[in-house]
């Protein structure tokens, strides 16, 4: 288990909360880039992750390798299985989050991941110790709201975020119960199935966040289908926030031998996207 440190990071209150209330009164969609920590090495994901910041991004979604992603595609999966052999581990990206705090204070951060690497660390070390790094909030993909009391008093009794994820399967009384629960925002995943997969309808889209918006009073990101610039543009229309990950991952994996080309190609990559959003 990964000891508490006593460098402590100002946090300022609710990050996620000031920054899309930002984007409202700009009157623009914001960004939300995913990378996984500790891909394609350590050393790089802090500076990708200001990279995204200086590309656009408005809030940053952190993967979390676990070794069995059930809800990521292969992109994602590989990305993941590149991460574990390098020796990231959750601690391991809390003390990533914490330098990359050293240089920036403002732009959220939530981790998207799994429950078993929070298990093992412990709920309330993990809640106090992701709020000391300065992670902004959390999104753990397999824990409903209906299992996940004792993980959720730990998180909110740290001030952290809870993200839930919402499906094109997800019916009114679904939501109505994540409603009740989340903060920060809701996820919806844009299409069935796994990160990556799938083409993006966006009139059911359009049709689902009318529900959703009639039930939670929280922005609303769409993610799993937006694999470019001129989906991210159609998706702004609609949505309080467009999430990019096996787009941005894939450019990485293509050049895990050039990684020096690397934080270039993300940087434009998400650049085509802000100025995609910011156009539409």
């Amino acid at each position: 288990m990964t000891q508490a440190v006593d460098r402590p990071v100002s946090r300022p209150a609710n990050r996620i909360a000031a920054r899309f209330a930002a984007c409202r009164e700009q009157g623009r969609t914001a960004l939300i880039p995913f990378i996984t920590g500790g891909d394609p090495t350590a050393d790089m994901t802090v500076p990708l992750m200001h990279r995204l910041v200086a590309s656009g991004a408005d809030l940053i979604e952190l993967g979390v390798p676990f070794s069995d992603p059930i809800a990521d595609g292969p992109v994602i999966q590989r990305a993941t299985e590149r991460a574990l052999a390098q020796g990231m581990s959750l601690g391991g990206l809390l003390e990533l989050v914490r330098t990359f705090r050293a240089e920036d204070q403002d732009t959220p951060v939530v981790l998207m991941g799994y429950l078993n690497p929070i298990e093992v660390m412990g709920y309330a070390d993990f809640a106090a110790q992701a709020a000391d790094a300065g992670v902004d909030g959390v999104l753990i993909v397999d824990v409903p709201p209906e299992e996940g009391h004792d993980l959720v008093d730990a998180l909110k009794s740290q001030g952290l975020d809870l993200v839930y994820l919402l499906a094109p399967t997800s019916d009114a009384g679904r939501i109505e119960r994540i409603g009740a629960i989340a903060s920060g925002f809701v996820y919806y995943v844009s299409v069935k199935g796994v990160t990556g997969a799938g083409n993006l309808d966006l009139d059911a889209v359009t049709d689902k966040l009318a529900l959703i918006r009639s039930r939670i009073d929280l922005p609303v990101g769409v993610g799993f289908g937006i694999k470019d610039a001129a989906t991210a543009a159609k998706v702004a229309g609609i949505a309080d926030a467009v999430i990019v990950g096996s787009a941005i991952v894939g450019r990485i994996e293509a050049l895990v031998e050039r990684p020096a080309e690397i934080p270039d190609a993300v940087g434009d990559f998400v650049d085509s996207l802000r100025q995609a959003i910011d156009k539409a």
